[in-house]
């Protein structure tokens, strides 16, 4: 099956090289987020495939990583509110004047449409994708013209506000995630109809866009793993149980919350445990067997000298990223089923714990289990397929939206 694939790639590549233009939020960063390892998958897909991608996008304020050739700036934008100081006050101002969701207005700026509307000018693309639907959906303006349009929804978005609207006991809080859920839910409705395809990570996303009355072509994409190999399995261990997230989303922190008040009682005090990411600050001396690291440069490193890896995803949308990424470094994975949902089929150094006592028997079997040589053979051949299988589909994708 992958020579075929291959072997087709390599046909298409020299008969077909198109010129891309990719619109997102954030550039693609090692200092981002999982969204940025799913943007980067997409874009260095479409460049294995022998295409020309444009990235535009925002540079994370402070980030001084060089983003390469192919990339355009349109400015420096706080990506993380709670680090942005008067920012969310300017955004709100923006949101209520333009009528657009707050998380839109974040990365309103005049710089990015003018940017997009000077490259259509004097570029002819062959297709656009347009990143973080509800997000960047004013730059449909200056897209009206252009007949090859893909969304890239990474999450639905609406029903991460309505979840935290049932969440939201405060009358202000409640106000604000009412508002930007119908806000958010006209936009991708909207999309869903005047795009020519959408571009989901989990077959939940998708559906919801394949219900009637919505007229775009609907893709369910299975990314792959960012591990080239996996870990030596004789890799020095120094701790028990890792955890690593971008702790500031909130539906990332319903499932950090979810591991410390139902499956953290249940363990034994002895075993050791470092949570690494933005925006859990409150665990910093808490609990005497957990140490928090905050943002860690090297997260392989981090996860290769844990036991094992729990991932306790309660919430969300779209594909959780850092459970792919784990599993693909053949690391001892314990998560919640939520976690690996859309993932079809699994290596056997995963773990499906559907109670917190099942989280804990299981996070003791791997941590006193070490990884076997046919776990890691079956880790790699989940690697190498979700890889071939990810740079076909974004192939097939490509060629149905150009005709």
């Amino acid at each position: 099956m992958r020579a075929n694939i291959t072997y087709e790639l390599e046909k298409r590549m020299v008969e077909n090289c198109m010129k891309i233009l990719n619109l997102t939020t954030a550039i693609p960063s090692k200092n981002g987020t999982g969204a940025d390892i799913a943007s980067q998958h997409f874009i260095n897909a479409m460049r294995t495939l022998g295409h020309s991608v444009s990235v535009v996008g925002y540079r994370r304020w402070g980030d001084s990583h060089s983003y390469g050739e192919g990339t355009i700036e349109v400015g420096e934008r706080h990506i993380e509110t709670r680090a942005a100081g008067y920012y969310p006050l300017l955004w709100g101002a923006i949101a209520l004047v333009q009528q657009l969701p707050y998380t839109s207005a974040k990365y309103y700026s005049k710089q990015y449409l003018q940017n997009v509307s000077s490259l259509l000018s004097k570029h002819r693309y062959d297709v656009v994708i347009l990143e973080h639907s509800s997000q960047l959906y004013w730059l449909k303006s200056a897209l009206k013209n252009h007949g090859h349009i893909a969304v890239l929804a990474h999450n639905l978005e609406h029903q991460i506000y309505q979840e935290r609207l049932k969440d939201s006991s405060n009358p202000l809080g409640k106000t604000v995630y009412q508002r930007e859920a119908k806000l958010v839910k006209q936009i991708e409705d909207d999309l869903a109809v005047t795009s020519k395809e959408i571009w989901a990570l989990s077959p939940n996303d998708a559906n919801y866009f394949m219900q009637p009355g919505k007229t775009a072509a609907v893709r369910v994409f299975e990314l792959p793993s960012s591990a080239a190999v996996p870990i030596d399995p004789n890799h020095p261990k120094t701790y028990d149980i890792g955890m690593i997230g971008s702790w500031i989303w909130k539906p990332n922190m319903d499932g950090l919350n979810y591991f410390f008040e139902r499956v953290y009682p249940l363990l034994p005090p002895h075993l050791s445990i470092k949570v690494a990411g933005r925006g859990a600050e409150w665990l910093n001396g808490r609990y005497p067997n957990v140490e928090y690291l905050g943002f860690v440069e090297d997260a392989e490193k981090f996860l290769a000298e844990a036991k094992t890896i729990a991932i306790s995803s309660i919430r969300g949308s779209g594909v959780q990223i850092k459970t792919l990424e784990a599993i693909g470094l053949g690391k001892p994975v314990v998560a919640t089923p939520f976690a690996l949902r859309g993932i079809k089929t699994l290596p056997t150094t995963v773990q499906a714990a559907e109670t917190p006592e099942l989280f804990v028997e299981y996070l003791q079997s791997a941590i006193d289990k070490p990884v076997t040589s046919d776990n890691l053979e079956s880790v790699k051949a989940w690697v190498q397929n979700r890889h071939s299988q990810f740079l076909h589909s974004v192939d097939t994708a490509l060629e149905t939206l150009l005709n």
